[in-house]
């Protein structure tokens, strides 16, 4: 019997990490010194912007709307990497910003970095890092033939945004066609 089972009605001893199990390799790669300095400088680049920001709020939407995604299509990808590629997608954003280079391709590279130095222990395996790697790069469009986690991440980018609910909506350049104007997953 498993742990919950056995609980008599009204018992919760159980806690939220032991219903949703611990995520080493994510919380790794945003403990990083690299990912941390990256996400302090867009952190206080964006302090002031009145548009959609991309702090830890926005990665984590984007994570659990791309897990659930995931399960309701049965597309069988491990949570860590769904996890570790959204809380990475946007960490190229500060460069972008400082130079122009697209953030989607400074993230790969950043994130490609971030990846080859996790200790052994907490690494992804060389086909978990080409798949984070590759969602990070196709997030912001998708190709002809995307691969199933680059699919779910731009998908689930795009959804994490409350447009019908953002005071500067109307100021916004986005296309309406871009804009997210009702609940969606």
């Amino acid at each position: 019997m498993n742990e919950l089972s056995e609980k008599q009605p009204g018992q919760r001893k159980e806690t939220a990490l032991s219903l949703t199990g611990r995520m080493p390799r994510v919380n790794a790669v945003v403990n990083h010194p690299v990912y941390r300095e990256c996400y302090r400088r867009l952190e206080e680049t964006e302090k002031n912007r009145i548009f959609c920001r991309h702090q830890m709020t926005h990665l984590l939407d984007t994570a659990r709307i791309a897990y659930i995604t995931a399960l309701e299509q049965g597309l069988g990808i491990d949570k860590e990497v769904i996890y570790a590629a959204a809380v990475l997608h946007d960490i190229g954003k500060q460069e972008q910003y400082q130079n122009g280079t697209p953030h989607e391709i400074s993230g790969e590279r950043i994130a490609g970095a971030i990846l080859d130095s996790l200790p052994e222990e907490l690494s992804f395996a060389p086909e978990e890092r080409q798949m984070i790697l590759t969602a990070i790069r196709g997030h912001r469009k998708l190709r002809e033939d995307p691969e199933p986690l680059e699919r779910l991440l731009c998908e689930s980018d795009k959804v994490s945004r409350m447009c019908f609910a953002c005071p500067a909506e109307k100021e916004c350049d986005w296309s309406l066609e871009k804009k997210n104007m009702e609940i969606t997953i």
